[in-house]
């Protein structure tokens, strides 16, 4: 589950990361407020105007802005609020910014000039140790860094059983070229971002910038947090942060409905029961000279009720041709499934206006085949992989 930057700031807080402080707000005039109560708490009297929205990039799209004036925040809060905000990670049409954070200036004169690093905290499937990824390019794009200068990608590597021993907090100090007390604030810095990480079950904090102030405190300037949901049962609190208006609708309702769903981008709607044969059963389109418009796992418990909505969820989007129904029956009879899909087929009438292929294999196999052929229905019935897969193309050139 993504959060805004303001939630997964508030998360690091809670484990004692120093954060810019910000305040969230909805219109213009909860922005002043803001602006106002931070100026009486922090002594600020800039302000950084910062969009949110689940993308990063939002600067590049004209989402953080700086507002010097009571003034100004009101104006650019207004101007940001409600606007289609276009980053690299966004879709075409972008994302509508909801909310505004409204947050100190950090970057004040001192002693010393700001500096700012990129910090990560990630699991390293490779190895299945967690890692601190971390560079003194911060503020860049870490994929630019990666691709131009390599070299100033350092990763520390942390035994889950162990945890972040104390050598290694004082190394990545030390290769980021801090001494003295930023040294020191470094160290206590890593430290609470990884207990963080750990013990709020997330699989992803990415902070960028860090940043060293004037007079030489840590903070996180940013954060990208995402959080496992399957952990989420031991964090009730966190439940609550999900803002699903960020979220794909589609994904959404398909959750809703207990139904493993991902949206993609093709022409060819899968209804499988298993994650493996889903995967298989993609390739087998791309195969046959389609794309994959969805990944839906009915489970096993494919009955008409959950066809039906399989169906439904799929056919909103526009792009889908044609569905490929491919069903093993295991713990499933694939009669039982067959009664379902022909059962959906006559409830939704008009609303199925899509050729449908059905690949059922397993116990029951022979009598489901029957069963769909017996049923006068347009549906495909089909044995074989590459059956299906030649089904398709034949669909697809007629669509």
């Amino acid at each position: 589950m993504n959060l805004h930057e303001y939630q997964g700031k508030e998360i690091l807080n809670s484990f004692g990361v120093r954060i810019q402080r910000g305040i969230v707000a909805d219109n213009q005039n909860k922005a002043v407020d803001a602006a106002k109560q931070l100026a009486t708490e922090t002594g600020t009297g800039w302000w950084v105007i910062k969009a949110q929205i689940h993308a990063g990039g939002r600067g590049k799209g004209g989402g953080v802005k700086l507002a010097k004036s009571l003034d100004e925040v009101k104006t650019i809060s207004n101007d940001i609020i409600g606007m289609m905000l276009k980053t690299p990670q966004t879709p075409p049409q972008g994302k509508k910014v909801n909310q505004v954070l409204i947050a100190e200036d950090v970057y004040y004169p001192g002693d010393n000039e700001p500096e700012e690093y990129y910090m990560s905290v990630l699991l390293n499937r490779a190895t299945g140790k967690n890692m601190i990824m971390y560079s003194t390019e911060g503020g860049m794009d870490i994929e630019k860094v990666a691709e131009e200068t390599p070299h100033l990608i350092f990763n520390e590597e942390i035994d889950p059983a162990l945890g972040l021993m104390p050598f290694q907090a004082r190394k990545i100090a030390f290769n980021l070229g801090l001494s003295g007390t930023a040294m020191k604030e470094m160290v206590k810095f890593v430290g609470s971002l990884y207990t963080a990480y750990v013990k709020s079950d997330s699989t992803l904090f990415e902070i960028n910038p860090v940043l060293k102030t004037s007079d030489d405190k840590i903070l996180a300037v940013d954060a990208k947090v995402t959080l496992d949901d399957s952990a989420l049962f031991r964090h009730k609190n966190y439940v609550e942060l999900r803002d699903l208006r960020e979220e794909n609708a589609i994904e959404v309702e398909a959750n809703a409905a207990g139904l493993n769903y991902v949206d993609l981008d093709g022409n060819v709607g899968c209804m499988v029961n298993g994650a493996g044969l889903a995967m298989s059963t993609m390739d087998l389109i791309k195969q046959s000279g389609g794309e994959p418009a969805n990944f839906l796992d009915v489970g096993g418990t494919a009955d008409a009720e959950r066809v039906e909505t399989g169906f439904r969820i799929i056919l909103k989007d526009p792009n889908v041709k044609a569905i490929l129904v491919n069903i093993f029956g295991g713990i499933v009879r694939c009669d039982r499934v067959a009664n379902g899909i022909v059962e959906a087929y006559k409830n939704m009438g008009d609303d199925m206006n899509v050729p449908i292929i059905v690949r059922l294999q397993g116990t029951n196999a022979i009598e489901a085949k029957q069963l769909i052929e017996d049923s006068g229905l347009p549906v495909h019935s089909v044995v074989e992989f590459q059956e299906a897969a030649d089904k398709v193309q034949e669909v697809l050139a007629n669509a």
